[in-house]
């Protein structure tokens, strides 16, 4: 049913699209089903990267995240051993490039986005990525002051929009707690 759904607010928006655009050439839009180099992004991603660089200060790490969820699929790991082409991709560049990647990424790391492992790379060779709704919102229930309540609130109401689950309340099963 819901994917029904979906397709009629496709469906919706495309003639709205065409009505506003009618001499669009559709060769022009990006295409997720049949264009290559495609990975789905939670539409929550922007005010994540908000709350990520408020989170890291002064060294901004939303970007850097971005840069690793977008090498990642749904199996949420990235190879970090390219350590120049990941810090270029993430927006670094110079001499100091690869050294202020690395700082990034032990910002995610310890705030918990990402969990890392040593390897032939070095310190930073192998990333997981974990839920970042889930993740912010250990942060923020923690009291953790780099989370601002209106980011944090504006992020809970989207992230329910677009139907994601990770900010319902936690039900507390009474029968088991007898």
């Amino acid at each position: 049913m819901a994917s029904l759904r979906k397709k009629r607010a496709a469906r919706k928006t495309e003639a709205l699209r065409a009505s506003l655009w009618p001499d669009l050439d559709k060769a022009l839009l990006w295409n997720s089903y049949s264009d290559d180099g495609y990975t789905p992004v939670p539409r929550t991603m922007p005010i994540m990267i908000s709350i990520i660089n408020d989170l890291t200060k002064g060294k901004p790490a939303g970007l850097t995240f971005l840069e690793l969820w977008c090498r990642a699929f749904n199996e949420m790991y990235v190879s970090l051993g390219a350590a120049a082409a990941l810090a270029t991709h993430s927006g670094y560049s110079g001499p100091r490039a690869v050294r202020m990647w690395q700082e990034r990424i032990g910002q995610l790391d310890e705030l918990g986005f990402i969990r890392t492992k040593n390897g032939a790379a070095g310190r930073y060779s192998h990333a997981v990525i974990l839920n970042p709704h889930k993740i912010i919102r250990s942060l923020y229930e923690a009291g953790h002051e780099g989370v601002v309540k209106e980011k944090y609130e504006a992020l809970v109401e989207r992230a329910t929009e677009v139907g994601s689950d990770d900010f319902k309340p936690v039900e507390v099963d009474e029968t088991t707690n007898a």
